[in-house]
C-alpha cells in the first residue's frame, strides 16, 4: 500500500507540471488555462492528502512497536 501511495505522488506531481505548462499568466482564468488552475489545485490538494498518509502509517508502525 505504501508503493502505492508514492506512485501516485509522482503521478500528482507529473499531473501538477504539466498543467502548469498550460497556464497563460497574461489570462489566467480563461479557456484553458482556468482548467489548469483548477487540476493544480487538485494536484495540491491529492498531494496534501497523500503525504498525511504518509505520516500516518509512519504514526501507526511506531504506536505497534
Amino acid at each position: 500500500m505504501k508503493y502505492l501511495v508514492y506512485i501516485l505522488l509522482v503521478l500528482a506531481s507529473a499531473l501538477a507540471v504539466y498543467n502548469a505548462t498550460l497556464l497563460n499568466f497574461t489570462n489566467l482564468l480563461e479557456g484553458n488555462s482556468r482548467i489548469a488552475v483548477y487540476s493544480i489545485l487538485g494536484c495540491a490538494s491529492a498531494i496534501v492528502l497523500l503525504i498525511t498518509l504518509l505520516i500516518s502509517y509512519k504514526i501507526k508502525e511506531k504506536a505497534q512497536g
